[in-house]
């Protein structure tokens, strides 16, 4: 699944990659077997190559591969506009984290003694992937090493069939997930693939995915317009908590 979910900005950064771990973990094993290759993995750099370090490397290392980001560098958005590029529309920030240390006049509550105490604070910043960014430099996207092999199986009638599905597709990263705000299905590529049969099981399970969410969609601007005062009923209909 992608990370797309916006947290509340009153959300401690600590709070927020703790509530994302746990959902990781509470979601567990999924029910299928990803029928398909990883990517090799970097340690994640920022824009000036530098290496993060510390909770950044394991945080943006689970965001990557939430949402299928093969590149390893991250930028701000002024970073990404220093460079001539744009973040792709439609595309969400994550964070980054750092320490910010200050000093603060303390006083003894035994003595009145006033001194000056060292202390640090977790603060955050957004950060983008150079996947989600339009016009970097080649250097941003460094050429895989993994072997890219065709697999077997291609039909063309399948072929034929998906390219008829009105569907914003893109092949990118190793995850498969379909983004309602931006209307896109994300699919590994091909080549990661053990065979077109996986790719075209997986490939219809996204697609379906967009069925269900055009089906909610219709349903809601069904019940506005037969129950406008009645939201509890709308939202029954629909499947939907109120």
């Amino acid at each position: 699944m992608a990370y797309r979910k916006r947290q509340g900005s009153g959300v401690s950064p600590a709070t927020r990659i703790t509530q994302e771990i746990i959902a990781r973990l509470e979601a567990g094993t999924k029910p299928w077997i990803k029928p398909w290759r990883g990517v090799p993995v970097s340690r994640p750099l920022r824009a000036c190559g530098i290496p993060y370090r510390g909770m950044n490397v394991f945080w943006l290392w689970m965001v990557a591969d939430m949402c299928g980001y093969a590149s390893p560098f991250w930028m701000t958005y002024n970073q990404a506009k220093s460079l001539g590029a744009q973040v792709r529309k439609g595309e969400k920030s994550t964070i980054a984290i750092f320490y910010k240390s200050y000093t603060k006049e303390v006083e003894a509550p035994d003595t009145g003694e006033k001194t000056d105490e060292a202390r640090r604070v977790l603060k955050a910043y957004p950060v983008f992937n150079a996947d989600q960014v339009e016009g970097l430099p080649e250097r941003f996207h460094p050429a895989t090493t993994l072997e890219l092999v065709e697999p077997e199986g291609r039909e063309a009638e399948l072929d034929a069939f998906f390219a008829a599905i009105p569907v914003n597709l893109r092949h990118q990263g190793c995850e498969a997930y379909y983004e309602p705000t931006a209307d896109r299905v994300t699919m590994p590529p091909t080549s990661l693939f053990s065979g077109f049969d996986h790719y075209y099981a997986t490939l219809a399970h996204e697609v379906c995915n967009i069925a269900s969410v055009l089906i909610s969609r219709t349903v809601d601007g069904l019940c506005a317009l037969l129950f406008p005062n009645h939201r509890t009923a709308c939202c029954a209909i629909s499947g939907r908590e109120s």
